[in-house]
């Protein structure tokens, strides 16, 4: 059994318990977080995950503590020796995720990003019908931020978050339209913020191949949608809603954790490098912050 920690038990933590607890080949070992209220319960306890890993026994860790965490909490990780499931973002800056990457090669362990959005199973049935090129993907990832981020405000802190809408629901979008097109770069952005915090965003994205893509994110939006459209180039159009068939308030996402935490158990089991999908995410995220001139500066 692979032994598994859990640090950061906020509103996605609770996800990764769940998961990890129904996976066969996972045991979960320990979990961490510096509000001791959220460990009632919870069997091996830690407040400081420094001290967790020192001492629990762990083959591998999930972090999904604040994004500015990501780094420092992961490179503590990769220093023991233990694989990392880094909630995405992998860092708030290429330069962190460059380094956290580095030492994982030195490590000899995965260093997996979640991207919870392309177990969707309304995705991954989407891409079973794509049978030939495609022309141009639509990613909507639309809600209002406040209904979801529960006890974790620090979503709704530029400096925290690295950013807003397009430094944390980003990544998720621009991974489903990785998954399709392949390499992307962006050609076009346009941030609408408020207090800081990007709360609007639409990127234009293109591949090598000629084909493109509309990415709209939103925290301001009057409830929920979350979907991937594809157009064919030989004509045709393919949707997927991923919220279809869970109707419940964030229910789409137990079935697309578990989807992650097996990708990832696979990966420590064959201890084989993860792919380099969350610095993908990440330039891009960089790029749509270099075209307003704020990289660095969320």
């Amino acid at each position: 059994m692979i032994r598994v920690g859990v640090v950061g038990l906020g509103v996605i933590g609770r996800l990764y318990l769940d998961a990890v607890r129904e996976h066969p080949g996972l045991t979960l070992a320990a979990v961490c977080d510096v509000r001791t209220e959220l460990l009632d319960g919870l069997g091996a306890r830690f407040t400081d995950h420094r001290r967790m890993l020192a001492e629990a026994g762990l083959d591998a860790v999930v972090v999904t503590v604040p994004n500015d965490a990501h780094h420092a909490v992961g490179a503590d990780a990769l220093a023991t020796g233990v694989a990392v499931c880094m909630e995405k973002p992998l860092a708030t800056t290429t330069a962190d995720a460059l380094d956290l990457d580095r030492r994982a090669r030195a490590a000899g362990v995965p260093l997996f990003t979640a991207f919870h959005r392309r177990h969707n199973d309304n995705f991954r049935a989407l891409l079973s019908t794509l049978d030939g090129p495609v022309a141009r993907v639509a990613v909507r990832y639309l809600e209002r931020i406040e209904d979801h981020v529960g006890v974790d405000a620090w979503y709704l802190d530029p400096r925290r978050c690295g950013g807003g809408c397009v430094a944390d629901n980003g990544p998720n979008a621009f991974d489903l339209v990785r998954r399709i097109l392949g390499e992307v770069a962006v050609t076009d952005v346009s941030v609408t913020r408020e207090g800081g915090v990007d709360r609007r965003a639409t990127v234009e994205l293109r591949s090598p191949a000629g084909a493109t893509a509309l990415v709209e994110l939103d925290w301001s939006f009057p409830g929920e949608v979350k979907d991937v459209a594809v157009e064919l180039a030989g004509g045709g159009r393919r949707h997927a809603d991923l919220l279809a068939g869970h109707p419940g308030f964030k229910e789409s996402l137990r079935h697309e954790y578990r989807g992650v935490v097996a990708e990832f158990a696979e990966l420590v089991a064959a201890r084989r490098s993860a792919p380099g999908d969350g610095l993908a995410a990440l330039e891009l995220v960089e790029s749509c912050y270099r075209a307003e001139g704020l990289v660095g500066t969320p």
